[in-house]
């Protein structure tokens, strides 16, 4: 079973190192990685050069923004699987790849829903980001699995179309929303925490932010003609507070 990961990058000189190494450390063989750079200005491009002999495929252009250049590295694929490892995170141990594949050996599924743990740029692990309650229900209300710690069957993409460039930090959710709840794919909880992720990034960054994913998840389920209640999507950060207050 080959699996393909894809990393997308722009200006990712002080982080991509570690990203290219937590893959290429990985104890599974059959490994296919992808970067797809978007013609970065700073020493992104001479360390990859570094790797080059040991990087399936990798480019540097521009693009239209991240989902395109991930877009551009599903284009590429050839694995069974791929899955996403974005240029400042890396996979939390070396036996992730190896686990993962044994899963969906286990399992006959289209794709597997896993965890993550999030850090700080000091290092430290601030929160862990756990799919173990999730369903695709709950995308009716704004919850989705973390987006790196899904592997999904590459004939998908074929089949149902890639990430949707007209979002603008959504196109996961609609992705998501499109394979799990419009054409009901076949997946199973994996309990594999794959990915260690630097906390912040586009959908995590103030009001406004949360303002716009809101936004673009009503796009997303009205898209995917999804029956839902935009105030409860609206009030999605304070059903987290009470889920947590509850585990508390």
């Amino acid at each position: 079973m080959k699996i393909s990961i894809i990393t997308v990058c722009y200006n990712s000189e002080k982080t991509i190192e570690k990203t290219i190494q937590s893959v290429l450390d990985q104890s599974y063989f059959d490994v296919e990685y992808i970067i797809i750079d978007g013609n970065s200005k700073d020493s992104t491009k001479s360390i990859i050069e570094k790797y080059d002999a040991k990087i399936t495929k990798w480019i540097s252009e521009p693009d239209k923004g991240l989902y395109d250049a991930m877009n551009k590295g599903i284009g590429f694929a050839t694995g069974d699987f791929v899955g996403i490892l974005n240029s400042d995170d890396v996979f939390t141990d070396k036996f992730v790849l190896e686990n993962v594949a044994k899963f969906h050996l286990e399992n006959k599924i289209d794709a597997s829903v896993g965890d993550i743990i999030q850090f700080n740029e000091e290092g430290k692990t601030v929160r862990k980001y756990s799919a173990k309650n999730w369903n695709p229900e709950k995308l009716k209300i704004g919850f989705m699995p973390a987006h790196p710690a899904i592997f999904f069957k590459r004939e998908l993409f074929d089949a149902f179309g890639n990430y949707q460039l007209d979002f603008t930090i959504g196109a996961d959710y609609e992705l998501i929303t499109r394979f799990f709840l419009r054409h009901k794919i076949s997946w199973k909880y994996s309990n594999i925490i794959t990915t260690s992720m630097l906390i912040g990034g586009l959908s995590s960054s103030g009001v406004s932010s949360y303002q716009l994913i809101s936004k673009e998840i009503k796009k997303s389920l009205t898209r995917n003609d999804i029956k839902f209640s935009y105030l409860k999507v609206q009030l999605r950060g304070f059903w987290k507070v009470i889920g947590f207050l509850k585990k508390s």
